[in-house]
């Protein structure tokens, strides 16, 4: 099977049943079938192959980005222009789709990035509570609760053909404690590199963004070199 193929059969069956937090909803955009098209069309048009690729994740996917197309960083317009993947979704520029897509540019393009690296999150299912993304850390007993979904989710993305010497974690501070902690016990990769996540640098460091736009620049790099060693 191909890497696409096992992503497809990931996110196609991808199921979450666990008791949530007050207030806290779960998004399984997988369960759409517009989405599910456009996840099999994203995954056959970039990763329709064997090779293995860096993995990068971030925390959960958000109700503007992954939380709504099933592509991680990755909002309806960011889709259409950059991916050239048409579809009916209706959505507006998400801030760390904006960054994530800029840096990827920076590296030549979604077709030379995507040959290399995969991007993914923690927690494949998104959540929100209030009307706002939800961080599954920012409730320490719901993050305990979804360790063995984690565990699982990671696990299986690792067999769609993952560099397991090295992975990047989207986040320097509790996503990357969290990380760090569950790869100590499951040692799913040799090392992880921590870079900022992209909504923190948009949101706080804006005016440093081609500061942190090489940051991701020689992070990303690095890690290529740590995967060929």
């Amino acid at each position: 099977m191909t890497f696409a193929e096992r992503a497809i059969q990931f996110f196609s069956t991808l199921e979450f049943a666990l008791p949530l937090p007050e207030g806290v909803s779960a998004m399984n955009p997988y369960k759409n079938p517009e989405v599910m098209q456009v996840v099999s069309t994203f995954f056959q048009k970039f990763f329709g192959d064997e090779e293995r690729r860096v993995f990068a994740f971030g925390i959960n996917p958000g109700r503007f980005g992954g939380g709504l197309t099933g592509i991680a960083f990755t909002d309806p317009i960011a889709l259409q222009k950059y991916l050239g993947i048409h579809s009916s979704l209706k959505g507006q520029r998400e801030p760390s789709s904006v960054f994530i897509y800029d840096f990827i540019e920076s590296m030549g393009g979604v077709e030379a990035f995507y040959a290399k690296f995969y991007f993914t999150s923690l927690s494949p299912i998104g959540f929100v509570k209030d009307g706002k993304n939800f961080n599954f850390y920012d409730n320490p007993d719901f993050a305990e609760a979804l360790k063995p979904f984690i565990r699982e989710s990671i696990t299986r993305q690792i067999e769609f053909g993952a560099i397991t010497k090295v992975a990047i974690c989207l986040g320097t501070g509790e996503i990357y404690k969290f990380f760090k902690a569950l790869n100590h016990t499951e040692r799913f990769f040799e090392d992880i590199l921590p870079v900022e996540h992209p909504r923190f640098i948009v949101q706080y460091k804006r005016s440093r963004i081609e500061h942190y736009l090489k940051k991701y620049q020689e992070a990303f790099e690095a890690a290529l070199k740590m995967s060929e060693s």
